[in-house]
């Protein structure tokens, strides 16, 4: 619905659907260089149809650019375009985009400290950077379930846990042994970026490289304010300071 709030008030009803290089945008004009389909859109729709397909939302952003002498807005980013807001969806079904299980608040030392302390010794992974994602996670709840199927600690969906020699799901030294193997893994793969290891973890390597970056699920985005908040926080307890932008000590 952004673009009929942003859009003027004759182009509210019309929206084209586009595509190009195997991507999908929405615009209230045909997009140059892109295969156009116009959609008529009722002003008092409660929902936008799926305009998008069954590829699901393709960009977070929503564009404004000048054509044919008028002010067009889309998703996707021509030349000449001026980035006009940033949108977060819902997340589409099948996707493993979550909110997590842990809220925010007090960090908490005592929870599984051994385990961190090794985890972290073993791979280079800031100990504070492992127990931010496990507090977001599963508040430390190494019997945790998530609705989408992941279990433990580190909340490891079944297929990533058998990846990382994971036997028991729910034995808090091999979760968290096997989250800080894939949080090191994403720490080489993103050069460190913990906005893009956090949202990669969250929302899966495939979901970042289709978007480019961080998905504009809503999920993702509340998950990565909680995890870099409780890492700030862990920081702090643990000793450390400010949070910088690698997570990752020298290890390679």
């Amino acid at each position: 619905m952004l673009l009929f709030a942003v859009a003027p008030q004759a182009q509210a009803r019309k929206v084209y659907r586009c595509v190009q290089a195997g991507t999908v945008s929405l615009s209230t004009a045909p997009e140059p260089g892109s295969r156009c389909e116009a959609r008529e859109i009722d002003d008092n729709a409660a929902a936008v149809p799926n305009l998008w397909g069954a590829m699901g939302v393709i960009s977070g952003t929503l564009y404004e650019r000048e054509q044919d002498g008028r002010t067009v807005y889309g998703t996707r980013k021509l030349p000449g375009s001026v980035k006009v807001l940033g949108f977060t969806v819902k997340t589409p079904p099948g996707e493993p985009a979550h909110p997590g299980l842990g809220r925010v608040g007090k960090p908490r030392l005592d929870r599984h400290a051994a385990q961190f302390k090794a985890a972290a010794k073993a791979t280079g992974v800031d100990d504070a950077w492992l127990r931010a994602i496990a507090h977001a996670e599963s508040g430390f709840d190494a019997m945790a379930v998530s609705p989408k199927g992941a279990q433990g600690v580190m909340q490891l969906m079944p297929r990533t846990a058998k990846e990382y020699g994971v036997v028991d799901p729910f034995s808090s030294a091999q979760s968290i042994s096997a989250g800080a193997r894939l949080l090191r893994s994403l720490m080489k793969r993103y050069k460190g970026d913990l906005t893009l290891v956090a949202a990669a973890y969250n929302a899966g390597i495939g979901t970042v490289t289709r978007y480019g970056g961080v998905p504009p699920y809503a999920e993702t985005q509340a998950y990565l304010d909680k995890v870099l908040a409780l890492h700030a926080r862990y920081r702090q307890a643990l000793g450390g300071k400010p949070a910088p932008g690698v997570a990752m000590k020298a290890a390679q």
